[in-house]
């Protein structure tokens, strides 16, 4: 799709820091205890570690640029401090990552994350939208981003790297305040400010989402409750192993191994050793952990998760609330795949085919229940018909009440038509 042209932002020149000796963070750090926004970045390697190795550390403030080399100025925890300030806003794009680097470092997140990538699909952009398309049009600016596959970890950092390190804060806080206000005008600061405390629950992993990541462990759909177990807490002990040595879990023990355990259950050594790729010295704590899963009660064990085996019609009806949000959400100013998805939109549509509950699914909680929900089920209800407008328009449709039928009137019996006497003589 072609982009419009947006005019150019003006931007001022700040000054660049490359902070890379222990006697330089002290002035940066003050610097940054005395501004109330900053932008906020890191470049990692996390291939080949459980946990992504830190390399650099960007800030951006309304004054200054700073790239810090974590492998220069040593310990960084008074750093992190500042992005727990709660009276501190940081800013970054697709924050995910940078969020779960400060979990990692200080043990807890960012505590005013503004994300520019949620604020851009919450004013009408495209979501996701990527750090150079966003700060095209938004800024108006043009950046080169050529070192996204760079080995961070070597040293010296040629120029080259550390002008996009540069480039990676630079822009942010300009983005920021557009965003701001056109969130503003659209009166939907409220909506970015809960979405953006979605995704750093979602960054960091809460209780829930930790407790069922073994559930995506290819292979294990068909397996009874039983075997989930296997897999359950074969996975944990994965998980266990490879922070302990600090190597990604799948390099350690594959899915297509693990999967193949949780169904056959070993109980030997034997077992174990003819699977190829098998780490040999932690034979024992697998077989531990089968035995774990096969002592548990089958009430304790997991049960299968439920595929959704819609009957067409419910199929039919999802893609129809597809099409009505797509159109809603380009009239509103709102990135339809930020809003809901597929899923969502079948869920909605079953608890109105089979009259249950309404779901507990993102589209029926906070701003999206009371902004879109209510929509979409006026078009479930037949309470609003559909027509195309205008075939050229980029919302072709338009949403029409319907009347409600009249009331249906009692038909009364027809009452049978006697003959009248005639009077008697006188």
């Amino acid at each position: 799709m072609r982009r419009r042209y947006v005019k150019p932002t003006q931007l001022p020149d700040l000054p660049e820091h490359f902070v890379s000796d222990p006697a330089q963070l002290p002035a940066c750090l003050e610097h940054l205890a005395a501004a109330p926004v900053v932008g906020f970045d890191t470049e990692f390697v996390g291939e080949d570690a459980y946990r992504p190795e830190l390399c650099l550390v960007q800030v951006s403030t309304a004054e200054h640029l700073f790239v810090i080399d974590p492998f220069g100025v040593g310990p960084l925890d008074e750093f992190w401090n500042l992005l727990l300030d709660p009276k501190r806003k940081t800013v970054l794009h697709a924050g995910r990552e940078d969020v779960r680097m400060c979990f990692f470092k200080a043990g807890k997140p960012p505590a005013d994350v503004f994300d520019v990538q949620i604020a851009a699909g919450l004013v009408g952009m495209t979501y996701p939208i990527g750090y150079a398309g966003l700060v095209s049009d938004v800024l108006g600016q043009r950046m080169t981003k050529g070192e996204t596959l760079t080995d961070w970890r070597r040293r010296p950092l040629h120029p080259a790297q550390v002008r996009y390190a540069f480039d990676d804060v630079r822009f942010l806080l300009p983005a920021w305040k557009k965003l701001t206000d056109k969130l503003k005008r659209l009166k939907r600061l409220d909506w970015a400010t809960e979405e953006f405390a979605t995704s750093v629950r979602r960054a960091i992993g809460d209780e829930e989402t930790a407790a069922e990541k073994w559930r995506k462990v290819k292979g294990i759909g068909g397996l009874d409750r039983r075997g989930l177990a296997v897999a359950r807490e074969v996975f944990g002990w994965r998980e266990q192993f490879a922070e302990r040595v600090n190597r990604p879990p799948r390099q350690l023990l594959r899915d297509d191994i693990l999967a193949e355990i949780a169904k056959r259950g070993p109980t030997r050594t034997e077992d174990l050793s003819s699977y190829r790729g098998m780490p040999q010295k932690e034979t024992e704590r697998i077989l531990e952990a089968v035995r774990r899963a096969r002592e548990l009660p089958l009430e304790d064990c997991p049960e299968p998760e439920l595929r959704d085996n819609d009957p067409p019609h419910v199929t039919l009806l999802g893609s129809l609330l597809g099409v009505v949000l797509n159109d809603w959400c380009t009239r509103n100013k709102l990135a339809a795949n930020l809003v809901a998805s597929g899923s969502d939109l079948r869920a909605v549509v079953r608890s109105r085919v089979f009259g249950e509950p309404v779901p507990d699914v993102p589209l029926t909680r906070g701003w999206r229940e009371t902004a879109v929900l209510s929509e979409l089920q006026r078009i479930l209800n037949g309470e609003t018909a559909i027509r195309v407008e205008n075939p050229r328009a980029a919302a072709p449709l338009a949403f029409l009440p319907v009347a409600p039928d009249p009331p249906k009137v009692a038909k009364s019996e027809p009452k049978l038509a006697l003959p009248i006497a005639p009077p008697d003589p006188v």
